[in-house]
């Protein structure tokens, strides 16, 4: 086994990947915004791995303890239970249909609850958290604290418009009173007062040596804006955090000291990390509890995907409370943040009708043409937009038009030589082009330089360098010129499968056909598999035109 060490993840590293999707909000469905940032990045990589042999457990589940809730269930007039039961359904219906492959969504159960109050209660036992008595929103109106999603004002760090806890522009906290001018987010007229509350925090400044220490030995694999959030953080005192609230949505705390509060529920999220873990585990056939494969000696390798926006929490208080629990746990070795993705240049807004779900541009666009975009323009250093003109030139002049022409002519020669049973030769230039293009595709989907754009770029560049060849050997025959075409058809199989964590449904065609039974069954991007001295031709399956039922169809 090996380790990474701020280095490249070795090939031969052979531990689990544990990947961990963002807990999604059960506040509404989700839209390309959602989806461009770590959930197809999360698969994707998820897909890679899988395809290079590793184990892999890719896993989320929905926050329902989130204030979010409460507030958008109250500005639609129904109950946080019904809300959460029907966003849930639209989450998972929205991830299944752009093919998001989690290998279990955890349900927000007893179980789960569980898992939350076992992490905590350890922790508190531990001496971890102190009483603090700080001042909080209120609403006279009602008798309520208002913080979290209840609450809106402008953060005290960017200035900009913040919701309460977190600011989403710079991710610096805003705790208890330090929010500028909060106002109710349920009904903006009303204006709040500050009461005293006794709760319990996270005194997280008792933990900045070990912060420190912990991201500097990790540092290439966090992306520059993250490690710029954590550097201004550590530059100052660091915030207690709050672990209790005096609300009545969420987990009802299980310490003595704060009787009738509740656990913040941004920092639930590693047990419940913990707990989708071992519900996605058991999916895949492996017996465990929550927690266990967490534990320190089962030695799987944790990748975390996230947006910017809730970093803060995943890089600071989340790491300070694993690092509590002593050397109990594994800690994230990557955090992969993304940023904002916008649609045609403006923010995705729910309240303004300025979104698209996934599952009304597949309507309209197959679902490759559709993870293909979307990689290529997801927001990954600095936020991007989806534009539906750019996503149509994108499929007609780099993805479809070019891979169906490849496909067809390949397709063509198979035809006019009568089938695919004679075997052509693969010369050593070919596997040593082949050696390098899966090399390029590795600098883009493994870690610490995982992206997306360039990933989904290589994909582009590599069918059209394919189909110039192909056109150049358009009209001779198979055994009028074996070598080249031998070396063509070769290329041409070892790009689909290291397009098939992206083009997903392209891939599942060229299975189907037979196209990547010559490459190991274990992972058809295992290395050794590539080193033949000759493969049989093929007829690719076509990309479709239409919309995302379109059928693939092999080559003419």
């Amino acid at each position: 086994m090996s380790r990474i060490n701020g280095a490249r993840v070795s090939p031969d590293d052979d531990r689990t990947v544990l990947i961990l999707g963002p807990n999604p909000t059960p506040n509404g469905g989700m839209h390309l915004g959602h989806i461009a940032g770590p959930y197809l990045a999360g698969d994707i990589y998820a897909r890679y791995q899988r395809a290079r042999g590793r184990d892999v457990i890719f896993t989320t589940g929905t926050d329902d303890s989130q204030t979010y809730v409460v507030a958008s269930a109250a500005r639609e007039g129904i109950s946080p239970e019904d809300l959460c039961r029907r966003s849930t359904a639209r989450i998972q219906n929205a991830l299944n249909a752009i093919g998001i492959s989690v290998d279990g969504f955890g349900p927000f159960d007893q179980t789960y609850r569980a898992t939350v109050l076992q992490y905590f209660s350890a922790l508190h036992e531990a001496g971890a958290f102190r009483l603090k008595t700080v001042r909080l929103p209120y609403l006279e109106r009602t008798g309520e604290f208002m913080v979290e999603g209840l609450i809106e004002g402008d953060c005290p760090v960017c200035l900009t418009t913040s919701r309460g806890g977190l600011c989403e522009t710079c991710c610096h906290p805003n705790n208890f009173d330090q929010l500028l001018n909060p106002h109710s987010t349920i009904d903006p007229r009303d204006r709040l007062s500050y009461r005293d509350a006794t709760i319990m925090v996270l005194p997280l400044e008792e933990h900045r040596q070990a912060l420190t220490e912990y991201h500097a030995a990790l540092a290439e694999h966090r992306r520059p804006h993250v490690r710029q959030m954590i550097q201004e953080l550590l530059d100052r005192p660091l915030q207690d955090v709050p672990i209790t609230f005096p609300l009545s949505w969420g987990i009802p705390a299980p310490f003595p000291e704060t009787p009738g509060q509740v656990l913040n529920a941004w920092l639930e999220l590693m047990p419940a990390g913990m707990f989708t873990t071992s519900y996605a585990a058991m999916k895949l056939g492996r017996d465990t509890v929550p927690g266990e494969l967490w534990r320190s000696e089962q030695n799987l390798r944790m990748v975390h995907f996230l947006g910017f926006d809730n970093a803060y929490f995943f890089c600071l208080p989340h790491i300070a409370m694993l690092l509590a629990h002593g050397d109990k746990y594994i800690r994230p070795e990557s955090i992969i943040n993304n940023e904002f993705y916008e649609l045609e240049s403006s923010k995705f807004s729910t309240s303004k009708g300025h979104v698209l779900t996934p599952e009304e541009l597949l309507e309209e666009v197959p679902r490759d043409v559709a993870r293909l975009y979307l990689a290529l323009t997801a927001p990954e250093y600095q936020r991007s937009t989806f534009s539906r003109m750019g996503l149509d030139k994108v499929a007609a002049e780099r993805l479809v038009g070019p891979w169906n022409q490849l496909a067809g002519i390949l397709g063509k020669a198979v035809a006019n030589a009568g089938g695919a049973e004679t075997p052509l030769p693969v010369s050593p230039a070919a596997r040593g082009r082949v050696v390098a293009m899966l090399d390029r595709f590795d600098l883009g989907y493994e870690m610490p330089t995982y992206n997306l754009n360039r990933s989904a770029d290589t994909v582009l560049i590599q069918i059209d360098r394919l189909r110039r060849h192909a056109v150049a050997l358009d009209g001779t025959g198979l055994d009028e010129q074996p070598d080249p075409w031998g070396d063509l058809f070769w290329e041409a199989r070892a790009l689909l499968a290291a397009a098939s964590p992206i083009l997903i449904d392209l891939a599942d065609a060229a299975r189907e056909a037979g196209v990547f039974d010559e490459l190991p069954a274990a992972g058809v991007l295992a290395r050794g598999g590539f080193q033949v001295t000759e493969t049989r031709p093929f007829a690719p399956p076509l990309l479709p035109t239409g919309s995302g039922d379109g059928d693939h169809a092999g080559g003419e």
